[in-house]
């Protein structure tokens, strides 16, 4: 992968400041606790790329290969040390904003293995599964996508038995959501074939996170209403 060392005027806004994307779990991977949103995290000694440092990802999938659990967060970067394709290190992290990732990437992961859908024999169950997320159609779905996956491979069939692959991981239970996500986005990749399509997910991602965030602040905001209507009627 290309790597490059930056300065402040490499970055976004010429301010040293850059917007990311990184996912957390319950804690940090040194152990320490996830801040809360406008914290500013600090790394005392000098960041390294993959040894010390803070990480993040200028694009939410790149981030969703490095994810440790299932919380996403829209970080800014400060201090940044070095730059690769798919990841970059700082001294210094913000989280500006959070959702859970947990059902939104299951979505995501059924909504790629969708995209993929015409270049395999896509049985109606599975397609009934990736369409509506049924759990009632789930284990059905993903034995029916695994054997016609080993079917397809076994013919050389590269594009259909990646296609199918993608809606067996997207069926899956016994994996984390971000790892059937990511499992779901490298299949389709695989059967799609094209440049574009990495890109295309990871806009896919983008758009279901803001969907989430903007329900969140619905929520929060009829929250903080009926509180005040409460009171009024007190």
């Amino acid at each position: 992968m290309t790597e490059q060392n930056v300065t402040p005027s490499g970055t976004q806004n010429g301010s040293g400041e850059l917007l990311a994307w990184h996912f957390v779990d319950e804690a940090l991977r040194d152990g320490r606790p996830v801040p809360a949103d406008g914290e500013k995290l600090a790394h005392d000694a000098a960041p390294s790329l993959c040894v010390s440092g803070l990480h993040a990802s200028e694009r939410i999938l790149d981030a969703l290969k490095y994810a440790p659990g299932n919380t996403i967060c829209r970080v800014e970067c400060q201090d940044l040390a070095t730059r690769q394709d798919d990841k970059l290190v700082c001294a210094t992290r913000t989280v500006l904003w959070r959702v859970d990732g947990e059902d939104l990437l299951r979505e995501f992961a059924r909504k790629v293995a969708l995209d993929v859908a015409d270049l395999w024999d896509i049985p109606k169950g599975v397609r009934k599964y990736l369409e509506t997320g049924n759990e009632n159609f789930r284990v059905a779905a993903r034995a029916e996508a695994r054997d016609l996956s080993r079917a397809y491979a076994r013919d050389d069939n590269v594009p259909a038995a990646a296609a199918a692959e993608a809606a067996r991981a997207a069926a899956a239970r016994t994996h984390a959501a971000r790892a059937t996500g990511l499992a779901a986005a490298w299949a389709a990749n695989r059967a799609r074939g094209d440049a574009e399509t990495w890109a295309r997910y990871n806009a896919i991602l983008e758009a279901l996170v803001e969907t989430a965030r903007t329900a969140e602040d619905s929520e929060d905001e009829w929250g903080d209403f009926a509180d005040e209507l409460e009171m009024d009627m007190g």
